[in-house]
């Protein structure tokens, strides 16, 4: 029995040193575009003092839209695109990319969410009379249609602005950007919350330019 085993472990040792070895590679691209992205306000949107009298008992409660400006100047013309990280996550009562939580009340509630909205007929690029918004939720392998539809700006997808309607091919190369957003909350059933003392609105998000 001796040589037979001997027969076979070189074999099973040959096999298993031609699988235990992978190549790594690691790529990326440095370029030296750089966008600088500012908010009017100084990104800040504040409702005010909202009463707990008037929310809504067992539906949400829409608040007032809010309008916020966007510029992004970039030091050469070149392709990007946004997207935005809820620095509150996991907060929002309604489970959608395009929904950013306003924080937990007392007892640990969620107290709403809100969306930010592009509308390409309020965006202005370089000096193009016309622009379209499309977007990715592959990553930017593949785009929507561009058309002049406002767009909600999503947690995990790429959004962006083209010169070309009906193009596929997703944004153009954009040196200045100039942008209208707005802004639409939305609370929390009051039954939902616990409201016994002053709540504050927690939202945070973090607006992100990709550059493709």
């Amino acid at each position: 029995m001796k040589p037979l085993l001997f027969a076979v472990l070189p074999l099973l040792a040959g096999t298993a040193h031609a699988a235990s070895t992978v190549d790594l590679s690691v790529k990326g691209l440095i370029t030296p575009m750089a966008c600088t992205p500012l908010l009017s306000s100084g990104a800040l949107v504040d409702f005010g003092k909202i009463s707990r009298a008037d929310l809504n008992v067992e539906v949400g409660t829409r608040l007032p839209l809010k309008y916020l400006t966007l510029t992004v100047n970039c030091n050469a013309p070149g392709r990007f695109a946004l997207r935005m990280r809820d620095n509150r996550d996991g907060t929002a009562h309604v489970n959608s990319e395009i929904f950013y939580g306003l924080g937990l009340d007392t007892s640990g509630n969620k107290i709403g969410v809100y969306s930010v909205s592009f509308d390409p007929k309020q965006t202005v690029v370089d000096d193009l009379a016309v622009v379209y918004g499309t977007e990715s939720t592959t990553g930017g392998v593949a785009w929507r249609t561009a058309n002049l539809n406002p767009i909600d700006i999503g947690s995990r997808s790429l959004l962006g602005f083209t010169d070309v309607m009906g193009s596929v091919a997703g944004p153009s190369a954009i040196r200045s950007l100039t942008s209208t957003l707005t802004l639409e909350a939305t609370l929390n059933a009051r039954q939902n919350l616990d409201l016994s003392v002053d709540t504050p609105m927690d939202g945070s998000a973090t607006l992100e330019v990709v550059y493709l």
